[in-house]
């Protein structure tokens, strides 16, 4: 008796699963099918029509977004200018002077003040091309800028 032949599932596995992924990706990057279904089908569930919004709701998550109060306000001192860019992300002089644009006399000043009240840590490492000086908000220096 003749075994089956079940290549096919193959077929399904290995060549329509991907194909069902990567054609509508295609067809949205040409832009081929914003049409192609009806409107009642393109909505989310959860996405109400525009003339049925509540009237204290906001009409986008740009508005939303608009309403809430900015986290960030402009720094009270220059410490805490440096502060805040040490927190965001800057660790080394030259991109906290960029960031802040302050001159390298008061930048050096108020980064021995924050060190010296506990609110800055500076590490030592050695670079590929020589020693490097890292600066990092302490534990103390982070509560002290989002306070």
């Amino acid at each position: 008796m003749a075994e089956p032949n079940f290549s096919w599932i193959y077929i399904i596995i290995f060549l329509a699963i991907p194909l069902a992924r990567i054609v509508p990706r295609l067809l949205a990057k040409r832009g081929i099918g914003k049409n192609f279904f009806p409107q009642q089908l393109q909505q989310q569930p959860n996405q109400q029509q525009p003339n049925q919004q509540q009237p204290n709701q906001p009409e986008s998550r740009f508005d939303e977004y608009q309403q809430k109060p900015s986290m960030e306000t402009k720094p009270k001192s220059k410490n805490d200018l440096v502060l805040g860019a040490l927190n965001r992300g800057s660790k080394s002089f030259e991109s906290i002077q960029k960031n802040t644009g302050l001159d390298s006399k008061d930048l050096d000043a108020i980064l021995e003040d924050l060190e010296k009240n506990g609110l800055l840590k500076v590490i030592q490492k050695q670079g590929m091309f020589g020693p490097k000086t890292e600066l990092l908000p302490t534990d103390k220096g982070f509560k002290e800028y989002y306070s």
